[in-house]
C-alpha cells in the first residue's frame, strides 16, 4: 500500500492542475474579450511608459 501513498499526491496535483488549465482555456474570449483585450494593452503600455521614464535615472546619468 506504500506505492498507493506515494502515487497518491502526484495524481491529484496533476487532475487539478489539468483542471486549472481547462479553467482558464475556457475562460478566454467570450463576450468580453475585447474588454479584456483592452485592460491588457494599457497595463503592458503603462508598464512600458514606466520603464521609459525610469532608464535615465538607471545608468546614472
Amino acid at each position: 500500500m506504500d506505492y498507493v501513498a506515494a502515487l497518491l499526491p502526484p495524481v491529484v496535483m496533476a487532475v487539478a492542475f489539468t483542471a486549472l488549465i481547462v479553467t482558464i482555456v475556457k475562460s478566454q474570449g467570450g463576450q468580453n474579450k475585447s474588454k479584456e483585450d483592452a485592460a491588457v494593452d494599457a497595463a503592458v503600455h503603462r508598464t512600458e511608459a514606466a520603464a521609459v521614464h525610469q532608464e535615465p535615472n538607471a545608468h546614472g546619468a
